[in-house]
C-alpha cells in the first residue's frame, strides 16, 4: 500500500485537513461521556451544585465551619469571603443582595469573592471535610462514620466546642482527619453537597433552579459537541470521497499514459484484458481502501488512544478491564485472520478463473454450438463457479461470526464494569456517572479496535491491486525515444532501407526473421508474400517500431528510425492492420483519426479511393452515421475500407497495408488497387498479401520463407527464378491467368 503514497501528493493539504477533522471528531466523541458523567454526578446526584466551596453561607454556619479547620486553612478561607451585613451595606447593594438571598433581612451572610479556581481547589478538601463533620453533628450521623465526639446529650455541641481549649480543638481536628482520611475525595465532595443544598435552601436560594439550569447547560453543551462531531464526520466523508475519486482518476490517467508508451512486447507480456483490469478493477479497490483509510483506519487509533487516556483519567482501578477486553478481541481477530485471510487471497484467483472460463465461453459460443460441447463447457463453468461459491461461503461464514463474538465480548465487558463499578460505588470510590463514562470509553476503545480489524481484512486484496498497478507504472518500456532525437529532412519522401535486420521476441531462442536487407523507394510499391509464419507482418511492424530490431538497422531517408521520436516516425506513416479496427463514434470521427481537421471534401476523396464512398452515402446520416463498439454494425469489408480511407486521408510519405485486402472481394480489390496507384504514386507503399493478384503488379515483390528472403524482384522474374513464389502462384491461379 505504500506504493500509492506518491499519488496522494496533490491531496496533501486535503489529507492534513481530514486528519485535523478526525481529531476534532474524536475529541467530540470522547467528550460526550464526560458530559454525561457530569450530568449524572453533578446535575442529578449533587443537585447541580458543582463545588464543595459554598458561594454564600450564613455567618453562624461559617463560624461553625472554622472550628474544624486548621489555623492555616482558617486564615486562607476567611480571606476568600466577604461579610454581607445589612447594617454595613449601601441601600442599593442591600436591595440587590436581598433579592438574591432573602435571609439577609434576618441574618448576616458570607459571600465568596472572585477567586482564582486553582486557589479554591486547594481548599476544597478541607472545606468539604469540615462541612461533612458539621452535617454529621447536626444530623447525628457521625456514628455512621465511626467518629465518636465528646459531646454530652442535651447540650448544644457547638457551645461545647466554643468552650474547648486550643489543645482540645486540635485533638478533635486530628481525630476527624484520622477517621476521614480513607474516605475518597469524590465522596467527601458529594456528601458535603447535601449540607450545601440545605444551607442554600435556608438562605432562600432556589436549588431546583440551580439543578435545572445546570442540566440544561450541560445538555446544550453535549448537543453542541455532538453537532461539532457530526459536522466533522460529514466533512471528513465529503473530503475523503473527493480524495479517493481524485486518486482513482490520477491512477487511471497514469496507467493509461504509461500503456500508451508500451510496445507490442509489453502488450504481449500482460495481455489487453489484464491491463484493462488493472486500470479499472484494481484502481477501484484502491479507491475503496483509501476511503476506509481516511475515515476509519486514521480515526480508530485516535479514538482508541484517546479513550485509553480518558479511562485512566476517570479511574485507574478498573483499567485492567480494558486489558481483558483488548486481549479477548485480539484472540478472536487473530483466530479469524488465520482462517479467513488465506481464503481472501484464494477468492481473487478463483474470480480470475471464473472470468477466464466465462470469457472463453462467450467468445467461442458459435464454435461450442457447432461442435456440440455445451455440456462440457457447462461442467467447466459449474466447477469454477462452485469453487468460488464454496470459498466465498467459508469466508463469509467465518467473518459473520466476528460481529456476534465482538458483541458478546462488549456485553460481557459491560457486565464486568457494572459489577466491579457497583462495588466501588458502594465503597464510595467512584460515582455512578464515572461508571457510566467508563462503560462508554470502554465501548469506544473496543469499537476502535474492531474498526481496525474489520478494515484490515480489505488490505490484502487492496495490497495485491496496488502491486499490480505499481508493476505497470514502474515497467520501463523496451522502445524509447532517443535523448537527442534527429529530424527528418522535409525534402525527402520516405525511402526505406533494411540492412541485415534480424528479430526475435524477448526471451526467445529462435529468430522470427534473419538477415533481411532490401530497399523500398518512394513512388514504388514493395510487396511481401510467403507462407504463414514466414515473417511478413513482423517486417512491416518493425518500421513504425511496434518492435525494435534485434540486429541490424532500418533507415528512412538515411536516418536510423531509432534516432527519431516515435511521434515523428509515425507521423510519416499511414498504417492499416490486418484486422480493420474502428472506434466508437461516427464514420467521420474514425476518418479524422488520420487527420484531425479534415474537411468533408477530404473525407469524400479518401472514401472514394478506398471504395467506401458508395456505402457511406447510402447510410441515413452518411458521414455522421454511428459506429458501434468494435465496428460491429458494419461488415468486415466495409470496416477494412474505412481503415484504408483513414490512412489515405493522412496523405503520409509511407503506406503500410498489412494483409489489408484479404477481406475484400476480387472486384473491390482490383478497383481499390487501381485507385490507390494514382493516390500513392509519390509515396512508398508496402503491401503484405496472401493473394498473388493483389501484388502481381508491384514494383518489387519480396518472397519470404521461414524468416528469410528467398526471392526478390517483379512478378515475371519470380515466376522464373523463385520456386516458393511459383508454388504460391500456381496454388492460386492457373498458368493461363499467370501468363
Amino acid at each position: 500500500m505504500l506504493k500509492i503514497i506518491k499519488f496522494l501528493k496533490p491531496f496533501t493539504i486535503s489529507v492534513i485537513i481530514v486528519i485535523g477533522l478526525l481529531f476534532t471528531q474524536a475529541m467530540s466523541d470522547l467528550a460526550l461521556p464526560e458530559y454525561m458523567s457530569d450530568i449524572v454526578n453533578t446535575g442529578i446526584s449533587q443537585g447541580g451544585i458543582e463545588s464543595s466551596i459554598p458561594k454564600v453561607i450564613r455567618k453562624s454556619e461559617f463560624e461553625k465551619l472554622m472550628f474544624f479547620l486548621s489555623d492555616e486553612d482558617k486564615i486562607k478561607i476567611s480571606s476568600y469571603y466577604t461579610l454581607l451585613d445589612k447594617n454595613e451595606l449601601s441601600k442599593d447593594l442591600y436591595n440587590k443582595y436581598v433579592e438574591d438571598y432573602p435571609l439577609l433581612k434576618k441574618e448576616a451572610l458570607y459571600k465568596l469573592k472572585s477567586i482564582d479556581e486553582s486557589k479554591l481547589e486547594e481548599t476544597k478538601l478541607p472545606m468539604g471535610k469540615a462541612m461533612l463533620v458539621l452535617y454529621g453533628i447536626t444530623s447525628g450521623s457521625l456514628k455512621e462514620m465511626n467518629v465518636e465526639m465528646p459531646f454530652e446529650e442535651g447540650v448544644d455541641p457547638f457551645l461545647m466546642i466554643s468552650n474547648m481549649t486550643e489543645e482540645q480543638l486540635k485533638e478533635m481536628i486530628n481525630l476527624i482527619n484520622e477517621k476521614t482520611k480513607d474516605i475518597p475525595e469524590s465522596l467527601i465532595v458529594q456528601s458535603s453537597v447535601v449540607y450545601l443544598k440545605n444551607e442554600y435552601q435556608k438562605i432562600g436560594i432556589n436549588t431546583d433552579n440551580i439543578q435545572k439550569n445546570y442540566i440544561i447547560m450541560a445538555g446544550l453543551k453535549m448537543i453542541g459537541v455532538a453537532l461539532i462531531g457530526l459536522i466533522a464526520s460529514v466533512t471528513v466523508g465529503f473530503i475523503s470521497s473527493r480524495i479517493s475519486a481524485g486518486l482513482g482518476k490520477n491512477m487511471r490517467k497514469s496507467i493509461f499514459e504509461k500503456v500508451q508508451s508500451f510496445s507490442n512486447i509489453e502488450f504481449d507480456k500482460w495481455g489487453i484484458s489484464s491491463l484493462i483490469t488493472r486500470t479499472t478493477n484494481d484502481t477501484m479497490q484502491i479507491q475503496h481502501i483509501m476511503v476506509m483509510l481516511l475515515r476509519v483506519i486514521f480515526y480508530a487509533p485516535i479514538l482508541g488512544i484517546g479513550g485509553v487516556l480518558k479511562v485512566l483519567a476517570t479511574d485507574n482501578s478498573m483499567a485492567w478491564i480494558i486489558v481483558v477486553a483488548l486481549v479477548s478481541i485480539l484472540i478472536v481477530v487473530i483466530g479469524l485472520f488465520i482462517f479467513a485471510v488465506p481464503k481472501f487471497k484464494l477468492v481473487q484467483k478463483l474470480v480470475d478463473k471464473l472470468n477466464l472460463v466465462t470469457r472463453e465461453r462467450l467468445t467461442g459460443l458459435l464454435v461450442i454450438r457447432a461442435f456440440n460441447t455445451e455440456k462440457h463447457e457447462e461442467a467447466r463453468f459449474n466447477r469454477a463457479n462452485r469453487n468460488l461459491t464454496k470459498t466465498n461461503l467459508f469466508v463469509n461464514r467465518t467473518m459473520a461470526t466476528m460481529f456476534p463474538l465482538m458483541m458478546l465480548i462488549m456485553n460481557v465487558i459491560t457486565i464486568l464494569i457494572v459489577w466491579v463499578g457497583a462495588h466501588q460505588i458502594d465503597s464510595g470510590i467512584i460515582q455512578v456517572g464515572d461508571m457510566m463514562a467508563f462503560i462508554q470509553y470502554t465501548m469506544q476503545i473496543i469499537m476502535a479496535f474492531l474498526m481496525i480489524s474489520m478494515t484490515s481484512i480489505m488490505l490484502p486484496r487492496a495490497s495485491v491491486a496496488a502491486g499490480r498497478i505499481d508493476e505497470v507504472l514502474n515497467v520501463k518500456p523496451t522502445i524509447l525515444d532517443p535523448e537527442n532525437p534527429k529530424q527528418f529532412d522535409g525534402n525527402l519522401k520516405g525511402n526505406i532501407k533494411f540492412k541485415r535486420v534480424s528479430f526475435k521476441y524477448p526471451d526467445a531462442d529462435k529468430y522470427v526473421i534473419k538477415n533481411i536487407s532490401f530497399e523500398a523507394k518512394a513512388g514504388e510499391t514493395t510487396a511481401f508474400i510467403g507462407g504463414t509464419g514466414s515473417g511478413k507482418s513482423t517486417i512491416v511492424n518493425l518500421i513504425p517500431r511496434f518492435y525494435d530490431v534485434t540486429e541490424g538497422y532500418i533507415t528512412i531517408d538515411g536516418i536510423d528510425i531509432r534516432d527519431v521520436t516515435q511521434h515523428d516516425l509515425c507521423d510519416r506513416i499511414g498504417y492499416v492492420s490486418q484486422k480493420g479496427i474502428l472506434f466508437t463514434g461516427t464514420i467521420a470521427s474514425n476518418l479524422k483519426h488520420g487527420k484531425e481537421h479534415a474537411s468533408e471534401e477530404e473525407m469524400k476523396e479518401a472514401a472514394k479511393t478506398a471504395q467506401a464512398l458508395d456505402f457511406i452515402m447510402k447510410k441515413e446520416k452518411q458521414f455522421k452515421e454511428e459506429i458501434a463498439q468494435g465496428g460491429t454494425n458494419v461488415s468486415g469489408g466495409q470496416k477494412q475500407r474505412l481503415s484504408i480511407a483513414r490512412a489515405l486521408i493522412k496523405k503520409p510519405d509511407i503506406y503500410i497495408f498489412d494483409d489489408t485486402f484479404s477481406a475484400l472481394d476480387f472486384k473491390t480489390d482490383a478497383a481499390l488497387r487501381k485507385a490507390l496507384s494514382k493516390t500513392t504514386k509519390e509515396s512508398t507503399v508496402l503491401i503484405v498479401a496472401q493473394r498473388i493478384n493483389t501484388i502481381m503488379n508491384a514494383d518489387k515483390i519480396i518472397v519470404l520463407d521461414n524468416g528469410r528472403i528467398v526471392g526478390m524482384g517483379k512478378h515475371e522474374e519470380l515466376l522464373k527464378n523463385c520456386k516458393v513464389y511459383k508454388e504460391i502462384a500456381l496454388s492460386q491461379l492457373s498458368k493461363e491467368e499467370l501468363a
